[in-house]
């Protein structure tokens, strides 16, 4: 089976970077967030989040400003709408049925593009819409203890990533490929 990082690897770019970006253009009480997601764009740029960090660095922007959104499942579709041209071209050539997407993107956003997609399997962050908490963070080595929990009798044939954050992930698939715009490359 072949299994999928989804950001840079599949979707030409970050899922939530574009979001909050189409939030900065239709909803200017995000502005005063910008130095916090400047902050953590650097550190997730340049790996240097460790899980807890991660779920604290995020958690205070989502607790801040995604709870409070009145309309965010119809935002979601909006965005989907502009950005869904952004999969890249050489998944549609690959994709198998038994694909599995494993994603640190929260699931808010991942179920609408997934749908669209016919991507049945899938797993990404998740937060409580009410909170703000995160339910799930699916970053760094919790994406292997995620997926052995969900799929606990699969096994990875093929591993496509774009990041060494996903060490975890190749270091149980048998072959890994690294995946830099529509450039793929097999490392192991």
């Amino acid at each position: 089976m072949n299994v999928y990082d989804f950001d840079n690897t599949i979707y030409d770019g970050e899922t939530l970077v574009d979001f909050t970006v189409y939030y900065i253009k239709t909803n200017p009480h995000i502005w005063k967030y910008i130095p916090k997601l400047l902050y953590i764009y650097f550190k997730d740029t340049f790996h240097l989040f460790t899980v807890e960090e991660a779920i604290k660095t995020y958690a205070g922007f989502l607790e801040g400003y995604y709870i409070k959104l009145d309309n965010i499942e119809k935002d979601v579709i909006k965005f989907w709408d502009k950005n869904e041209k952004k999969i890249k071209p050489w998944y549609d050539a690959v994709r198998c049925d038994d694909d599995i997407i494993v994603s640190g993107t929260i699931d808010v956003l991942l179920d609408e593009i997934m749908k669209r997609m016919g991507i049945k399997n899938y797993v990404g962050s998740s937060i409580d819409k009410k909170t703000g908490k995160f339910k799930r963070l699916c970053f760094l080595e919790n994406k292997v203890t995620i997926f052995n929990e969900l799929y606990p009798d699969a096994h990875i044939d093929n591993f496509y990533t774009d990041s060494m954050n996903d060490k975890a992930m190749m270091d149980i698939a048998d072959h890994v490929y690294f995946v830099r715009g529509d450039k793929i490359e097999q490392i192991k």
